[in-house]
C-alpha cells in the first residue's frame, strides 16, 4: 500500500461504479478503475513501518498530489518518488548525492531493509497489459473482482500479480505475487481501515514475503498510515 505502496493499496475512493443490473466490467475497466482511485487522491499522512521480527520502525511522510506520490523517510533520508502520468509508473529516489531513476533491475531491492520492494511501491503491475478476470470473491464480507496480470518481460521479480479489487471502491483490499515458477512470494493484506470523512481509507496493512515453493514467510511488514491532511 506504501502505499499505495504500495503499495500497493493507500486508499479505496469512493468512485462511481456500475449499478447491479449493468454487465459486470471487463477486467480492463477494472484495472482502469484502479489506477484512477489512486490518480484521483491528493492528501498528506504520515505513517509507520514496522518489522515484526525485529520490532524495528521508522516513520515515514507520504503525500500524494498531481498523479505524484512521494514517500519521504528521514535517518538517511530519502525520498520515493512514483510518477503516476507516465505509462507505465516512473519510479525515482532521491537521496545525497542526487536524484536516480530506479532501474527495472533494480525493482527486486528491499525498501529501508523491509519486506518490501520497488516493485510494489512503483505499482508497475497496475499497467501490465491484458489482465484477466477470474472470478468474485469476498475480501471480509465485502465483494471483489479478483483480476490476475501477467508480467510483459522477465526483467522484475514478478510473473504474475493477482488483484481482489474492491467493488463498492476500486481500491484494492488484497494483492498475491507469484514468481515465473508460479511460486507465492509476496502478499499485501489490509487489515483495518478507518473512515475519514465518509470515505473510507487504508488504516493498517500486512506485507508479507515468502520463500519460493515452500510458503515460508521469511519476513512481514506492517504499515500503519495516520488519517490524510487534505492539501
Amino acid at each position: 500500500m506504501t502505499s499505495k505502496f504500495f503499495l500497493l493499496f493507500l486508499a479505496l475512493a469512493t468512485l462511481p461504479l456500475a449499478r447491479a443490473e449493468d454487465p459486470p466490467p471487463t477486467a480492463e475497466e477494472i484495472m482502469k478503475l484502479v489506477r484512477l482511485s489512486y490518480a484521483l487522491q491528493d492528501s498528506k499522512s504520515t505513517g509507520t513501518l514496522r518489522d515484526d521480527k525485529t520490532g524495528r520502525s521508522e516513520t515515514f511522510t507520504l503525500n500524494m498530489e498531481q498523479n505524484i506520490i512521494r514517500f519521504r523517510f528521514n535517518d538517511p533520508n530519502q525520498i520515493v518518488h512514483l510518477d503516476l502520468g507516465t505509462t507505465p509508473a516512473s519510479l525515482k529516489s532521491v537521496q545525497e548525492g542526487g536524484t536516480i531513476s530506479v532501474p527495472l533491475e533494480k525493482y527486486g531491492d528491499k525498501v529501508r531493509k523491509f519486506a518490501m520492494n520497488y516493485e510494489d511501491l512503483s505499482m508497475r503491475f497496475l499497467y501490465w497489459p491484458n489482465p484477466t478476470l477470474l472470478k468474485e470473491e469476498s475480501i471480509k464480507f465485502q465483494k471483489c473482482w479478483r483480476v490476475r496480470v501477467t508480467n510483459p518481460d522477465r526483467v522484475t521479480p514478478y510473473g504474475t500479480v493477482d488483484l481482489w479489487v474492491h467493488q463498492a471502491s476500486g481500491g484494492v483490499a488484497k494483492m498475491e505475487a507469484y514468481d515465473f515458477q508460479s511460486n507465492l512470494v509476496k502478499q499485501f493484506q489490509v487489515t483495518q481501515m478507518q473512515k475519514v470523512d465518509g470515505v473510507t481509507l487504508l488504516d493498517t496493512m500486512k506485507i508479507e514475503s515468502y520463500d519460493p515453493g515452500t510458503k515460508k514467510t521469511n519476513g512481514r511488514t506492517y504499515m500503519k498510515l495516520d488519517p490524510p491532511v487534505r492539501n
